[in-house]
């Protein structure tokens, strides 16, 4: 019984070995689309405005 989990626990360490070697696959790299520019653009416009309403409030004596 002690024999055989030795056995099974070198042959676990075996494979976990040989699934470290193999080397992941690379991400293809892709372009976003027109449409998550279009937003993205969009919400950069809004938070500048958002952001230019946000100066010092003048006196109106």
């Amino acid at each position: 019984d002690q024999k055989r989990n030795l056995e099974d626990a070198r042959e676990r360490l075996r494979a976990l070995i040989l699934a470290s070697l193999d080397a992941p696959k690379r991400r293809k790299k892709t372009k976003p689309s027109r449409g998550a520019k279009r937003r993205r653009m969009d919400d950069k416009t809004r938070r500048g405005d958002l952001k230019k309403k946000r100066g010092k409030v003048g006196r109106d004596d």
